[in-house]
């Protein structure tokens, strides 16, 4: 079984999903081939600056939230 990469977060950006469930933050991943790379991912939960969050797939990065 695969183990899931750590990330540092850096940033906090916007929340979305239709209760204001999902936070969008910026990442810096911690290990793996793509160590040092910072990625816009979407999680759900209480996260904030300095957290460290496991992300199953580092090959993804979410869309940018915009303003309607």
């Amino acid at each position: 079984m695969e183990m899931g990469t750590p990330a540092e977060v850096v940033e906090v950006m916007k929340r979305t999903g239709v209760h204001g469930e999902i936070v969008q933050i910026m990442c810096r991943i911690l290990d793996g081939p793509e160590k040092g790379r910072v990625k816009r991912r979407n999680v759900k939960g209480n996260v904030q600056k300095g957290d460290v969050v496991v992300l199953l797939s580092t090959e993804r990065e979410a869309k940018e939230i915009k303003a309607r």
